[in-house]
């Protein structure tokens, strides 16, 4: 499975002539010892070495998702923004965590972007107009989360590098989280209970805009809880699975839907929504939020039905056993 996509990966990449990115296979059984001593313990995974640091590709195996990571990847862990232009970008740059500090020179926040480069974005600033623009103090870096509009101020400058990565690693999980191509496996193992609270909206769509805004909403009203965390799926991300999902979960994804996904067996309820051209409030959202939090909305409340059904299917063989039983009597006493 992996091959297609690493060939035409590489074939992409040696188009372009870059030679910064190589590729190379280890053999499971041929080459055992290898993968041993690079420390490589997942059979059919994609494992990338940049610098001193070991990325387990952890997200969907299409040459175009591959090469765009890759891409990430050789780019420097922090950023410098120096410039009005650069800070626009930053503060457009809204669906995934970052960070930002402002310093004359720091080596621990070089390694701490190291240690979660590329998936946590790093960003620095020497410029006092810019910190100034950004409310930072010198030496002070403030953490951002997807879809928040205002930042958390890392407590205990100066910092260690130990301490940046525990403060990340304690927040790595937010409120409100984008499902990424090049993520969406490691987005998906990260569940809270063994479920996950799902949201479908197709951003450039204008009730999925508009639900979208509604979950934003929510979410920052509920940032402090840390038993919520919602994966947001816009499906024109990921077209190919769109029919798989909509079997799955019995749901058309040309509308907005939110729901809870049981993630061992895709069991999942849906919250009922009684016109599609007219959103849910942010109340009502919150409402049935809470509902699933406090378990009154449980998937795995079907799975009893089934199984109450199943027992009354059983009664029911049961007594026609039973009345079977009472007639072949009857039939004997006829004998007699």
């Amino acid at each position: 499975l992996l091959l297609p996509h690493l060939s035409l990966a590489a074939q992409v990449l040696g188009d372009f002539d870059d030679e910064d990115i190589g590729f190379g296979l280890v053999d499971e059984k041929k080459d055992s010892a290898v993968a041993k001593k690079l420390g490589l313990d997942e059979v059919e995974s994609i494992y990338i070495f940049a610098d001193n640091e070991i990325i387990e590709y952890d997200g969907e195996l299409a040459a175009d998702t591959l090469v765009e990571f890759l891409y990430d990847v050789v780019e420097d862990p922090v950023e410098i923004i120096d410039n009005e232009r650069e800070l626009k970008g930053f503060h457009n740059m809204d669906e995934v965590i970052k960070l930002v500090g402002y310093f004359r020179s720091e080596k621990s926040y070089d390694d701490a972007a190291e240690e979660f480069h590329p998936f946590v974005k790093f960003f620095a600033t020497f410029d006092p107009k810019i910190a100034k623009r950004l409310k930072l103090k010198m030496n002070e870096v403030d953490f951002y989360e997807p879809f928040m509009e205002e930042p958390v101020t890392i407590p205990g400058k100066p910092y260690v590098e130990s301490e940046l990565i525990d403060y990340i690693e304690e927040h790595d999980r937010p409120t409100l989280r984008k499902l990424e191509p090049h993520s969406m496996y490691e987005i998906w193992e990260d569940d809270i209970d063994g479920e996950h609270i799902v949201a479908f909206a197709e951003e450039d769509d204008p009730d999925g805009f508009e639900f979208l805004e509604i979950l934003k909403e929510v979410a920052r009203e509920n940032t402090d809880n840390p038993n919520l965390s919602i994966i947001w799926i816009d499906p024109d991300n990921f077209p190919l699975l769109v029919p798989y999902w909509e079997k799955t979960f019995g749901i058309d994804l040309s509308s907005p839907h939110i729901g809870v996904v049981d993630v061992e067996d895709a069991d999942s309820v849906w919250m009922e929504m009684d016109d599609q051209d007219d959103m849910p409030t942010a109340d009502e959202l919150e409402r049935w939020v809470e509902d699933v939090l406090s378990r009154k909305i449980d998937p795995d409340d079907d799975d009893d039905d089934d199984d109450d059904d199943d027992d009354d299917d059983d009664d029911d063989d049961d007594d026609d056993d039973d009345d079977d039983d009472d007639d072949d009597d009857d039939d004997d006493d006829d004998d007699c």
